[in-house]
């Protein structure tokens, strides 16, 4: 079932943009998609964290997401296991 669209303010409007313009094709659409689903709801910490995740380089992003290299400790949360599972990428991504 879906939840009603709540409307953005002007900080969580300015985040989802920069969600989904990041420069890879990639990264725009695993953290825009999780973005459009859940910044309305997010909590003031949660939105905290998502900025932080916002603020590496795509490639890092993208190599701890298809676990090609382990994600730092620091971003070891349950926000960054939500995106990583919501992110459509195989299990077996490494074997491709």
């Amino acid at each position: 079932m879906n939840s009603p669209k709540i409307p953005l303010d002007d900080k969580r409007k300015k985040i989802l943009w920069r969600a989904t313009h990041r420069g890879m094709k990639e990264m725009d659409l695993m953290l825009g998609e999780y973005a459009n689903k859940h910044l309305a709801t997010m909590s003031d910490n949660e939105i905290a964290q998502f900025i932080k995740i916002l603020q590496i380089s795509d490639a890092n992003l993208h190599d701890w997401i298809t676990e090609k290299t382990p994600t730092p400790d620091e971003f070891q949360t349950q926000l960054f296991a939500a995106i990583k599972k919501q992110s459509f990428v195989p299990k077996d991504y490494k074997k491709l």
